[in-house]
């Protein structure tokens, strides 16, 4: 099972770290040509949403990951990534993929408070634990997206098809179930797409 992680910007090596402990395999996705590779989930970290957006336009690989994620490849979105899926932001013109129907309020928790931490329940995990970096939250979720966490009333967590959206990072804390979880169901794309591969 191989793991695309975009690297163009942004916390992609933490992830990369936690899915190999895991036992996947991870290529760095810096360039078109990496797009080429067979992998089967991708990983969008979180970063500066408005420069990954600029870089993958800039290094053509804006259309071909929007037509993976679209064709049903799993996607794991931290923070900046779940503004890249968002087909709305409630405080920014700008739109990227498109692809998850929510809307989502960058910085939201304001840029002077940093980050912080918290556990919380997670849908179909239990409590985890959530660390937010100048994080947006989701306010809004349309038809089939789904809430699967939440802190203080804020939508921090959400899954549509098999796009999962975190306004945290999960990558910076030592529990592996969010993980863990996102391969279990690159595992099932896998073997619905390419049934006779060994996984």
């Amino acid at each position: 099972m191989k793991i695309g992680i975009l690297a163009v910007q942004g916390a992609f090596a933490e992830h990369k770290t936690k899915l190999e402990k895991l036992g996947a395999r991870c290529v760095e996705l810096r360039k078109k040509e990496d797009l080429d590779g067979d992998f089967e989930g991708l990983v969008l970290p979180g970063g500066e949403s408005t420069v990954q957006g600029k870089l993958l336009r800039e290094l053509e690989m804006f259309e071909p990951l929007k037509e993976k994620i679209q064709a049903g490849m799993p996607v794991l979105a931290t923070c900046a990534g779940v503004i890249l899926l968002a087909d709305h932001l409630s405080n920014d013109g700008h739109v990227y993929f498109g692809t998850m129907p929510v809307t989502v309020k960058r910085n939201a928790y304001g840029r002077q408070l940093g980050s912080f931490h918290t556990i919380r329940e997670m849908k179909g995990i239990g409590q985890v634990p959530m660390t937010f970096i100048r994080a947006p939250y989701i306010e809004k979720c349309g038809e089939g997206a789904e809430v699967v966490a939440e802190v203080d009333g804020n939508i921090v967590a959400v899954k549509y098809k098999e796009q999962y959206g975190l306004a945290f990072h999960p990558e910076l804390d030592e529990d592996d179930r969010i993980h863990e979880a996102f391969l279990n169901s690159v595992k099932k794309y896998a073997k619905k797409n390419s049934p006779n591969t060994w996984l």
